[in-house]
């Protein structure tokens, strides 16, 4: 198999199905990081086409991490998932100026038998949210999408310090907030990959 700066020169110069290999490549690994940064697999299929229609069109500024495009394309992928949350921040905004809705029920009683999980659920949901929305990417890329420090720093475009002093704050907001309430998430203390010496 080609690496990826192959396979983008490649797709450059007219052969199409070189970038389709690229997609089939990162799609699913993109689709991960947008729904992952969204809660929804719906918005991150919708996502993944438009990530992967800004890479081809800047095909000719690929940043490649040891022959490999997926950096690049999880900073492409950050981009617009912040583009989306603005578009999607507007149209609330919008919709706060038009007349209140009557008022609903209350679903408490309903709520109160879910199971512990799903309150510790909420829990991790909640301290993630409170999260820089820079230490959430590092988290994310580093501990779910399982990027070195060094291919974070590309997506994110930040030295490797930062990157490393993300994580290491994100690990202990996350970890001050839901350790009272719950045993500890063997994820959360995964380091990332090391680069080779």
């Amino acid at each position: 198999m080609s690496d990826d700066g192959e396979l983008w020169r490649r797709a450059r110069e007219g052969e199409p199905e070189c970038f389709g290999v690229l997609f089939d490549r990162h799609a699913e690994a993109v689709r991960a990081f947008c729904a992952r940064r969204t809660g929804s697999l719906d918005a991150a299929d919708d996502l993944v086409s438009i990530v992967f229609l800004e890479a081809w069109r800047r095909r000719g500024q690929v940043e490649l991490v040891d022959g490999n495009a997926l950096p690049w394309l999880y900073g492409i992928a950050r981009l617009t998932v912040l583009h989306r949350r603005r578009t999607a921040l507007r149209h609330r905004r919008a919709l706060d100026r038009l007349p209140p809705a009557p008022p609903t029920p209350d679903h408490a009683d309903d709520v109160a038998g879910r199971l512990d999980d799903e309150q510790h659920l909420a829990r991790l949901r909640a301290a993630f949210a409170r999260l820089r929305p820079s230490d959430r990417d590092v988290l994310v890329l580093c501990v779910w999408q399982g990027l070195s420090y060094a291919e974070a720093a590309v997506a994110l475009g930040v030295p490797v310090g930062t990157v490393r002093s993300r994580l290491s704050r994100a690990r202990a907001r996350l970890g001050a907030e839901t350790d009272a309430a719950a045993p500890p998430d063997p994820v959360r203390f995964r380091a990332p990959r090391e680069e080779m010496p």
